[in-house]
């Protein structure tokens, strides 16, 4: 788990990239019921929006949600360190779900004839078969695969105490304590 705000942000990055990425693949192949290269092409073709939506609705809006809920409501003294990455994840899970559902439904329209406002009259109804949809996967995905994967590889290439909250004051290079000062004639040129 993150320890500051800066691994915090960089563990967003990543968890965002593997979900987003993934529930791409998922939606576009549940939509078009195959999984081939072209499904593959057209999931990372609409990743990047995806991606930038999710990445502000998950620093700005999720996550602040889900760590209160997470840490008001089910993480304890007792609790083992071992859950606690898989309480918040379970309660990050359920708004991102919720958003990123809603994301779909409208960027679906984007590829339907007549657009987005063909999908608006039945909008409630295809957000909330997608939540269902997505919660099937992204759940599972989160705290099986994407999330143990993505803490591994973090803590590998950030070990606790790498990441600072400020950046460190750099030292002074030895030499420029023994330098003799520049003459005066060149200091008031």
């Amino acid at each position: 788990m993150p320890t500051n705000k800066r691994e915090s942000l960089i563990f967003t990055f990543s968890m965002c990239f593997c979900m987003v990425l993934w529930m791409s693949i998922y939606n576009v192949a549940r939509t078009v019921g195959a999984l081939n290269m072209e499904v593959l092409s057209e999931a990372w073709l609409g990743f990047p929006v995806g991606y930038i939506f999710a990445m502000l609705c998950d620093w700005f809006i999720a996550s602040p949600i889900a760590k209160k809920v997470a840490f008001k409501l089910f993480v304890k003294p007792s609790t083992s360190p071992r859950f606690i990455p898989v309480i918040v994840s379970t309660c990050m899970v359920v708004p991102m779900v919720i958003i990123m559902s809603l994301f779909g439904v409208i960027e679906a329209g984007t590829h339907m004839p007549g657009g987005v406002m063909s999908v608006l009259p039945n909008l409630p109804q295809l957000w909330i078969q997608n939540i269902g949809w997505n919660f099937i996967m992204a759940w599972p995905f989160n705290i099986i695969v994407a999330g143990p994967i993505v803490r591994a590889l973090f803590r590998r290439a950030f070990p606790i105490g790498t990441v600072l909250m400020q950046p460190a004051k750099q030292p002074e290079c030895a030499h420029t304590h023994t330098a003799e000062p520049a003459p005066k004639a060149i200091l008031s040129a």
